[in-house]
């Protein structure tokens, strides 16, 4: 059987390894905003860029109707937050950063001077006492910058407030997976804007306002989709970001459902999803042979498509999520072809809606 055509062109690769090796903290997000916009301005009519650093690439800016597709541009990181006199860091949580993975790791702190390099440290297993030790916490987990003083870690240009991410660098295994850190969401932020490639290189013309938006802060809150919505005031928004691969060991389908890297995006039901909206999704993937998954959340989705939903006066939103495994670690997993299908379905699922689709709630 021959193998399917990838929808993705070699520039496109070239731009998702640029984009998830560049480090995009929560609050610091400007040079990875400014990497996305650069790839997505052949492929706009307009672009904005908010207070906070949210960016939006827009198609059809004059049209009333407005279609929002979006992901999350920050990755979890650390803060400086109490440096000892004998040199050594201890740190702040700046989003949902593991405690759990950090020793070891090599970190890079963004200064004003530039990059300082750093390692956690950890005590060797040998001086360790079996049965008493240690776990990690953000009580005991520390940098080491090779200084042996307060005052010689401030010649090196870093202060409290000082974020800090993982050295970890994008790679692909065994040529199914792309893996590294911050694919949460920097590969939604990818994904939407190879939506508005391939609406630009097939010449479709939507009948409404495309608003394809890489919001800050999600991380922390919602925080940037919660101010860009706002300001967009869309009719509809498609929002895309990761949820929970759980076929590795250690992970409870019965906590987590029966969801898989492989098979393709994951379709949420759950109180913020707009049925009508959702339906028009479903179809267009059986439409088009797209293959999805389902899940179900109890109250809220955890992500952006919360912040759109509740906004104003209530905007008909959805979520197509991306099979992730390992999250917020610096190995995050995600498979090729799920990537390339939450493109299909995004792209298909636009070609769907109408000028003013009215997304009624029934009648």
């Amino acid at each position: 059987m021959p193998k399917e055509k990838s929808i993705l062109t070699k520039n496109s690769h070239t731009f998702l390894q640029k984009y998830l090796n560049n480090a995009s903290p929560t609050g610091f997000e400007t040079e990875g905003q400014k990497i996305w916009l650069n790839y997505l301005k052949p492929f706009i009519d307009d672009y904005m860029v908010d207070t906070y650093g949210t960016a939006v690439g827009i198609i059809n800016p004059k049209l009333d109707f407005k279609v929002v597709i979006e992901a999350h541009a920050d990755e979890i990181s650390w803060f400086v937050h109490y440096i000892t006199k004998d040199g050594f860091i201890y740190l702040r949580r700046n989003g949902g950063s593991d405690h759990i993975i950090a020793p070891s790791k090599r970190v890079n702190i963004h200064t004003d001077k530039g990059i300082v390099k750093a390692v956690f440290g950890w005590p060797a297993i040998h001086v360790r006492e079996p049965g008493k030790e240690e776990m990690p916490s953000l009580k005991n987990i520390f940098l080491d910058c090779g200084c042996s003083s307060d005052k010689e870690v401030e010649e090196l240009g870093i202060h409290v407030g000082h974020v800090v991410t993982y050295e970890d660098e994008f790679i692909t295994l065994n040529d199914k997976y792309y893996v590294g850190r911050a694919l949460d969401n920097r590969i939604g932020g990818f994904m939407i804007a190879e939506v508005a490639r391939l609406l630009k290189e097939n010449k479709v013309k939507l009948p409404f306002g495309l608003y394809i938006t890489n919001s800050v802060q999600e991380e922390v809150g919602l925080r940037g989709a919660e101010m860009i919505s706002r300001t967009i005031k869309p009719n509809v928004a498609i929002v895309t970001d990761v949820c929970h691969d759980t076929q590795t060991p250690m992970m409870s389908k019965v906590s987590q459902g029966d969801i898989a890297c492989g098979r393709g995006p994951v379709l949420t039901y759950g109180p913020a999803v707009q049925n009508n909206l959702l339906k028009l999704i479903i179809n267009s993937a059986e439409k088009n042979k797209i293959p999805f998954q389902r899940e179900a959340v109890s109250r809220s989705t955890g992500t952006d498509t919360d912040a759109f939903a509740y906004s104003t006066h209530g905007v008909a939103s959805a979520l197509i999520s991306l099979p992730l495994r390992y999250m917020h670690t610096t190995v995050e997993s995600v498979h090729k072809k799920d990537v390339e299908n939450v493109i299909k379905l995004i792209y298909e699922s636009l070609k769907n809606i109408k000028h003013n689709h009215n997304f009624k709630y029934f009648g």
